[in-house]
């Protein structure tokens, strides 16, 4: 009981200091960030013409989403001003949904939390569910759950903190005829229907798929590029929840009905050709085949023969007839990756194929009609290379017709637990192992690391990780992060003299540096006081004083740094 009152108080002054009225102003802050007080007739009005507009499942879809966004924020502002304490987490979770007027909630059980090992298990009851009683109001009984946004919420806030995806059912609903709304929550793997559960996460259910089919080419050209992979599929991998892919899906969907050609812009590994496969499976072309050329990768002298084709004696070498991409993917997608690396010379060739849906084969003379649809990436600039005469104007603004920009994995960090579990899975299954989970520290590691490698590099990494660790061992950070990275870390340091000291830059996290730098402090009889008392000086001189911000750095909360600066020596 103490400790419940203890964690009670903790998070109460812990939300008092985050949440501040301005009305001479017009703000409403909570961490910083503005909110709104909405009524909530009118916020049921929109959710009533979301249903009547979209339908039950899709506004269930939408409401999820808004509500796992939701809980990816809250986490991580709490965390950075609570700390690790999962008891205080969870509660201040709880009550800013309670805050918000939301639900009241009610443990049925204790949590049960274990990052580490894997082990999730939560059983509440939800007493006036806005969300319920909202949808009793205007549309009467309802045959399934309606709490949505704070099932998203739940899971939002869930899965940040676990590290893995964590789904919340809701069993029983009071807008069902239940006394009260009842969820549980563990593990998506752990559910039976994890597949229906999850969905909201995915791709699929957002847009009106048709199911992938093998197209059938002639034995005579077909090769592994045409060959589809049912369990790499490039629809399992595409998850997320974050406003930016939320928007490109939204685009995605949009264009997908036509044949209008498609400009993926976006850094190098943030997933242009797994949205472009999505894309061909989401299209009326997707019984057609699905055909992929990295233009950077063709030498200047092959690029024509491997677009349009090759007849048999056209130069030495070619001993027999070969149909180029074009023909290759006639009635389906061509992908023509880094499209700002094709050579000149080639560009018109290419430019005439697009426009007239016809080619002609190196060394042949005769027409030959094709039908495709272009899909172009590229993660240069290319009105600036049209500008330096790098690149075709006419080209230019022919392939970019439908640009749809990705965004950097570091602009949608919401979509990084959902995506590291899906290849932990992956290569999990490969090297025929199995992992606890990931440790909290790692966790956070890669919350703040930038990316620079987008999507491909966290698969990298997570390929790296599943081979390092051990059998039913949690994922740490140099099971990551031992490549080189740079990571951000405690900047505690000796000087010269064996003084501690403070260093402003970027160190890399291993084993190898945390128990070198562990060892010199140890050998130089530095306490645990010594290294807090230096961390605070340093983090109240890099925030001018402020106390809050100084706090959030430190992942301290206010209360906790304002106690220790009053007995601080002068």
């Amino acid at each position: 009981m103490e400790k419940k009152q203890e964690v009670e108080a903790k998070v109460t002054q812990l939300l008092s200091e985050q949440l501040m009225f301005a009305p001479d102003t017009g703000h409403i802050r909570l961490f910083d960030q503005r909110m709104l007080l909405i009524p909530g007739k009118t916020l049921g009005m929109l959710r009533k013409e979301m249903i009547e507009t979209f339908s039950f499942d899709k506004a269930k879809e939408l409401l999820t989403r808004l509500g796992y966004q939701r809980g990816v924020n809250y986490y991580h502002h709490l965390r950075s001003i609570a700390g690790e304490d999962t008891d205080t987490l969870i509660r201040s979770a709880m009550r800013l949904a309670e805050l918000e007027g939301y639900v009241y909630h009610d443990p049925i059980e204790s949590m049960q939390i274990d990052v580490e090992k894997g082990i999730f298990q939560g059983d509440y009851q939800w007493h006036s569910s806005w969300e319920a009683e909202n949808y009793l109001s205007h549309f009467g009984l309802s045959s399934r759950p309606t709490c949505w946004t704070m099932v998203g919420y739940a899971n939002g806030f869930s899965t940040a903190m676990f590290g893995r995806p964590v789904v919340w059912r809701e069993v029983e609903c009071k807008a069902m005829g239940h006394k009260t709304c009842r969820v549980i929550g563990k593990p998506l793997d752990d559910w039976e229907d994890s597949e229906e559960l999850g969905s909201f996460l995915k791709i699929e259910p957002f847009v009106d798929l048709p199911k992938l089919r093998q197209h059938q080419v002639p034995a005579d050209i077909k090769n592994t590029e045409d060959k589809q992979d049912d369990s790499a599929s490039p629809l399992n991998e595409l998850v997320g929840a974050s406003a930016g892919f939320n928007k490109v899906i939204y685009r995605l969907k949009r264009v997908a009905p036509t044949d209008t050609s498609v400009l993926l812009l976006g850094e190098s590994g943030v997933g242009k050709e797994r949205f472009s496969k999505a894309l061909h499976a989401i299209s009326q072309r997707s019984n057609g085949p699905c055909i992929s050329v990295n233009c950077a990768a063709i030498p200047s002298e092959l690029v024509e023969s491997e677009l349009f084709g090759v007849e048999k004696g056209a130069f030495t070498g070619a001993n027999a007839t070969r149909p180029g991409r074009f023909e290759r993917a006639s009635g389906g997608t061509l992908f023509l990756d880094e499209i700002g690396s094709l050579p000149l010379a080639a560009q018109g060739k290419l430019l005439r194929a697009i426009q007239e849906g016809e080619v002609e084969r190196v060394g042949g003379t005769d027409i030959i009609k094709v039908n495709v649809r272009i899909v172009a990436a590229t993660n240069n600039d290319l009105r600036k290379a049209v500008e330096d005469g790098q690149f075709r104007a006419d080209l230019f603004y022919r392939l970019n017709v439908y640009p749809i920009e990705i965004p950097p994995l570091k602009e949608r960090r919401e979509d990084i637990p959902l995506l590291f579990n899906v290849f932990v899975e992956r290569y999990c299954q490969r090297a025929n192992k199995t992992l606890a989970g990931i440790t909290r520290r790692a966790l956070d590691a890669m919350w703040h690391y930038d990316w620079p490698g987008n999507v491909r590099e966290l698969e990298n990494l997570v390929e790296r990780a599943v081979i390092l660790a051990d059998d039913n061992m949690p994922i740490d950070i140099p099971h990551l992060f031992n490549g080189g990275e740079n990571i951000e870390t405690a900047s505690l340091g000796l000087s010269s003299s064996g003084r501690l000291q403070q260093s402003d830059k970027k160190v890399l996290t291993t084993d190898a540096n945390e128990e070198a730098l562990i060892d010199n402090l140890l050998e130089q009889g530095v306490c645990v006081e010594d290294i807090e008392q230096k961390m605070i000086e340093q983090a109240m001189r890099r925030t001018d004083g402020n106390v809050s911000a100084a706090a959030r750095m430190l992942k301290m909360g206010r209360g906790k740094l304002q106690y220790k600066l009053t007995k601080q020596p002068e």
